[in-house]
């Protein structure tokens, strides 16, 4: 894959096979967010704690950590269409198992099965799109590959909200139906079969075992202890320090055999390349400043304004409007001014957009507040967009399933490490000023804006933008996956 080349239009190939994968990718998306808001209702209906309904996301994010991985080898081993379809497919069993759960264990064992769909998905869909674009016009074609990424949180709690006021939670798992039915549909009529070759001179690619053993655990580790941090409301606790020490061992040494094998499941010496490794730490640390704060939104609507879910999921529409802009506005303009300089005007906006929030109380006009997520939204969006974009600069067709993994593994770890963090620092500011809600929503606030000034300074890692090379020297795209017919 070349430097991208400026001034070229979408192939309307490339632009078919994105929007048939993203119908099916807003299943997952959207399921995420709306559990997300589901969860106190859940306890009530199941009659369990807050500690184990949280196994509900829990369960779902390590079954993630695990599948993620397995999309570089599944790819290889089965094609981009099977593999698509299966895991779609497997999303579709998890969310039906999940809508007829009888019990708690029953739903936390069909939320895993989601999970490991999910997993295998979200980093897919990247790869055989960005592959079928064959390296050009990149900052165009992240505007639909964003798309889900961009209205899935804004969305999902609105829907979350209105399902749970009006109708009975099971409807928050048939939601993910009709995507994941449209979306098998679309795959198996109008993208064409890419199988590996099945000669005896073939070599089927194996399972990475080793490196497996040690890259999954270690990631659900991390993930299961930032999880416990978050629920505990504290990182010193036995049932967070232990996970995140078994975690970076097995991480550790899952980087020193993957540094002398050839072919590692995860080829980490990908972060050798400026533009992979600045996006990879951009990524993570977005989860402090972006998600954490995704966290803090609805909770200060309802703890401090005492709205219900519904309206706290109204409330946050505005800024995925703002993120709409983005996608209208920014999107087009990453291949002529690079991703560092959009980046770093997307996360000072997102910084001076949080202020009003730290500086709100109780009885702060809701239309002001909207007005400023309007403008946070179109931050969020000018982060997410080129960061994407400069994780897969300069890479070859077989290099891009392994990027996909590290920036979706970093970002996963990310966010919920930003989220643990934030949720700490939120209980602490609770308990140190005596049950005085707005006053630690605005401290909680003032970190979120701290940590997205830090984020500015990261994003001058970032590429800026990249000379185009002569016409001949641009190879022909390679697509990973073509329409029937073409």
């Amino acid at each position: 894959m070349a430097d991208i080349p400026q001034g070229d239009r979408l192939d309307p190939k490339v632009v078919r096979t994105a929007l048939i994968l993203i119908v099916g990718g807003m299943a997952v998306i959207f399921d995420t967010t709306i559990v997300s808001v589901a969860l106190h209702t859940l306890a009530l209906k199941m009659h369990t704690s807050v500690a184990t309904i949280q196994w509900v996301t829990t369960g779902y994010l390590l079954a993630l950590g695990i599948a993620v991985p397995l999309s570089t080898w599944g790819l290889r081993r089965f094609g981009g269409k099977r593999l698509w379809m299966f895991a779609l497919a497997t999303f579709l069993v998890g969310s039906i198992g999940s809508s007829l759960a009888w019990n708690i264990g029953s739903l936390i064992g069909w939320r895993v099965v989601q999970g490991i769909g999910g997993g295998i998905m979200l980093p897919l869909m990247a790869t055989l799109i960005f592959q079928a674009a064959g390296g050009r016009s990149l900052g165009k074609l992240v505007t639909y590959v964003a798309l889900p990424a961009l209205l899935g949180p804004i969305l999902g709690p609105l829907a979350g909200g209105a399902i749970l006021t009006h109708l009975s939670w099971r409807f928050l798992f048939w939601v993910n139906v009709p995507f994941c039915g449209a979306g098998l549909l679309l795959a198996w009529r109008y993208l064409a079969s890419d199988a590996p070759a099945t000669t005896a001179v073939a070599r089927k690619p194996k399972v990475d075992l080793p490196g497996l053993l040690l890259l999954a655990p270690g990631t659900v580790a991390i993930l299961l202890g930032l999880a416990n941090a978050g629920t505990s409301a504290g990182f010193g606790h036995f049932d967070v320090i232990v996970p995140l020490v078994i975690g970076v061992a097995l991480l550790a040494g899952f980087v020193a055999y993957a540094l002398r094998r050839s072919e590692p499941i995860v080829e980490i010496r990908l972060l050798a390349r400026r533009p992979v490794a600045s996006s990879s730490v951009v990524l993570f640390f977005s989860g402090f400043s972006l998600y954490g704060a995704m966290l803090l939104m609805p909770l200060y609507y309802q703890d401090v304004r005492g709205a219900t879910a519904l309206t706290a999921g109204i409330m946050l529409v505005p800024q995925g409007v703002g993120s709409v802009l983005s996608r209208l506005v920014a999107g087009s303009k990453i291949d002529k001014y690079g991703s560092r300089s959009i980046t770093l005007l997307g996360f000072v906006i997102v910084a001076a957009s949080t202020v009003p929030f730290a500086l709100a109380g109780a009885h702060t006009s809701e239309w002001l507040l909207a007005l400023w997520m309007v403008i946070r939204g179109f931050g969020l969006g000018c982060v997410t967009m080129p960061v994407m974009v400069a994780a897969y600069i300069g890479l070859d067709k077989e290099q891009i399933p392994h990027s996909s993994v590290l920036t979706r593994t970093t970002q996963q770890v990310g966010a919920s490490f930003g989220t643990a963090v934030l949720a700490v620092i939120l209980e602490e500011a609770i308990a140190s000023h005596h049950g005085a809600l707005a006053d630690a929503f605005d401290i909680a606030f003032w970190w979120s804006i701290g940590f997205s000034v830090a984020a500015v300074l990261l994003s001058l890692w970032l590429p800026g933008p990249q000379r185009p090379r002569p016409a001949e020297a641009v190879p022909a795209a390679q697509p990973a996956l073509l329409v029937d017919g073409d």
